[in-house]
């Protein structure tokens, strides 16, 4: 099969495609020929061997990836085999070998798909849809709401956006580069902006006029999150899960305490489902098959894999990016 491999920590060019034995399950895996491989900003990170996030160090040389859909075409010796020529898609937790042909995972993990579901969008679904499920559950979106969404339109945020139109708040889009900024509002945004743009706040105030955030949900940080931020009325509210720019957004007591204003972080592995992370991408993979969310796709051939990394890490996408082979 051929499979992307990394030998050593560094740039997207350290990604390279390389033919590699077949991988035959062990017990209690499946195969999977892959149809899509799901690429996360964490995998940027990783190859770069950059600390922190919620997966230890991969050791090297490893093939990256961690969200895949495809059809399964083998079975370990104690796994049912009627889950041969099944479409699944399954995320692989801690695991890698998604940036391949072929991929094992564990048969806990497989969700069959509908023939209706496209691979990229049930890949987009078991990683990024997954963790938008959990996040609005924190955040409780209604129908007073008037919600901020930074990168409104990357994976996160495309569904941010939905979500929010579905529950009835208005939504404020924020958006690097006028395309991303139609798009953006092609989602539903009643208001949306780029970020890039000099006096981009200040016409931003202008058109909301007398109305308030009353939420932010930020996984941008930085100074983009710290003017948003600065937008909110009193009581409101903010979800932080991240800091894709590099710096969290940065708040003291004297921020919040005049307004009233609650922060809740949600760490990597703060759930409130009993059924888990499970119980999250079923939801999410069953509201991309009935069309309640509609997930935006960057894709890139499987060879591209470094482009991908460097597309990503430059904000050069919208929505989920995925590799096919």
């Amino acid at each position: 099969m051929q499979a992307i491999r990394q030998h050593v920590a560094g740039p997207p060019e350290t990604l390279v495609l390389e033919e590699l034995p077949d991988p035959r399950p062990g017990e209690g895996q499946v195969r999977i020929a892959v149809e899509a491989a799901g690429v996360h900003l964490l995998d940027t990170v990783m190859r770069r061997g950059d600390a922190g996030g919620p997966f230890p160090p991969p050791e090297l040389p490893m093939t990256p990836g961690r969200e895949v859909a495809g059809v399964v075409d083998a079975v370990g010796p104690d796994v049912d085999p009627a889950w041969v020529g099944r479409r699944a898609v399954a995320h692989l937790g801690a695991a890698h070998g998604g940036y391949a042909e072929l991929a094992l995972a564990p048969v806990g993990a497989l969700h069959e798909l509908p023939r209706h579901l496209p691979p990229d969008v049930a890949v987009a679904m078991i990683g990024t849809g997954r963790t938008a499920m959990g996040i609005l559950e924190v955040a409780a979106i209604t129908a007073d709401d008037l919600v901020v969404v930074p990168a409104a339109a990357g994976g996160l945020g495309a569904l941010f956006v939905q979500a929010a139109r579905r529950a009835g708040a208005g939504v404020v889009g924020l958006a690097g580069g006028e395309a991303k900024v139609e798009l953006v509002r092609s989602l539903g945004a009643d208001v949306a902006v780029d970020y890039r743009a000099e006096g981009w706040v200040e016409r931003l105030r202008a058109e909301l006029g007398d109305r308030e955030p009353t939420l932010l949900l930020d996984g941008v940080g930085g100074e983009v999150a710290r003017a948003a931020f600065d937008l909110l009325g009193p009581a409101s509210r903010v979800v932080i899960f991240g800091w894709s720019s590099g710096e969290p957004l940065q708040l003291t007591t004297e921020d919040l305490l005049p307004r009233g204003v609650q922060v809740t972080p949600i760490g990597p592995r703060i759930i409130r489902r009993p059924g888990g992370w499970r119980d999250l991408e079923a939801d999410a993979l069953a509201a991309a098959a009935d069309g309640t969310w509609t997930p935006l796709v960057t894709t890139f051939p499987l060879a591209k894999a470094s482009d991908a990394h460097r597309a990503l890490e430059d904000r050069a996408t919208t929505g989920k990016v995925v590799l096919v082979p």
